[in-house]
């Protein structure tokens, strides 16, 4: 059985609650070592997550005729 999807910010909440108990050092290593791979999960399903919204983003701006904007340059229509 596939496992329920996960919404963004119930893997963000899980994944900053994950870095606090790691950050505070007195996790066991077996369990801290349980933790890093299920933070590495949910830093996936978020990085994908948004590469999704992204793309939807791009489209929906395509299909309205508007110009993408470039962010990482300097603000303005590419």
């Amino acid at each position: 059985m596939a496992e329920k999807e996960i919404m963004f910010n119930e893997a963000m909440e899980q994944l900053e609650e994950i870095v606090r108990q790691l950050e505070q050092g007195d996790v066991p290593l077996e369990q801290a070592l349980t933790l890093y791979q299920k933070g590495m999960e949910l830093s996936k399903v978020c990085h994908d997550k948004l590469q999704n919204a992204e793309k939807q983003l791009v489209t929906m701006m395509n299909d309205g005729k508007e110009m993408p904007v470039d962010i990482e340059k300097d603000g303005t229509s590419k």
